[in-house]
């Protein structure tokens, strides 16, 4: 049996998968890889998450975003082999690459993706004070602009006075629900 043809060294690539099914094909390819006894060519997969805050309901909620979706990377190093495990797994498009050769991702720009899905929680930001003019960006608010008369940094909520049907009125909401003018 001929010995395969090495493309390029171990390093991370990215492949296109269906959106939505990034989780399934990490896993796919991780036990596709142990079932073929390619451990050795296919290191590591990586679907790309981070903690954000979101409002929901009106509580606060810490929730996972995955940061490309559609995407997801591997550690490994190309052959005929690999690259044909990995391209025929299950809800996999392609490499990413110039035709069927994949191109590996810049190392900086993976140390970036790696740094940032490393830090444990979102941080809050709240730069807000009293007197600022915001914009309510969610809630049944949205749209409306208005002027911070109260902060309360414990809860993570502002007092904003909007007006609504030409009348003052203070409404509170989560400092998420809001960005500064």
């Amino acid at each position: 049996m001929p010995k395969q043809k090495l493309y390029l060294g171990r390093a991370w690539y990215a492949i296109h998968t269906v959106i939505g099914f990034e989780d399934m094909v990490a896993e796919g390819i991780m036990k596709r890889a142990e079932a073929f006894d390619m451990k050795d060519k296919i290191f590591n997969v990586l679907v790309p998450k981070e903690k954000v805050w979101e409002v929901r309901g009106g509580k606060r909620e810490l929730v996972e975003k995955k940061l490309y979706p559609g995407y997801v990377f591997i550690d490994m190093i190309v052959t005929d082999d690999s690259w044909y495990l990995v391209r025929n797994t299950p809800k996999v498009t392609g490499f990413i690459g110039a035709g069927t050769t994949p191109l590996p991702v810049d190392p900086k720009e993976m140390e970036e993706i790696l740094k940032r899905i490393k830090s444990e929680e979102a941080p809050i930001e709240m730069d807000i004070k009293v007197n600022d003019l915001v914009e309510i960006t969610q809630g049944v608010f949205k749209g409306l602009q208005g002027k911070v008369i109260e902060v309360d940094r414990e809860k993570g909520r502002l007092k904003v006075v909007v007006s609504i049907f030409n009348r003052e009125t203070p409404v509170e909401v989560d400092f998420l629900q809001v960005k500064k003018l």
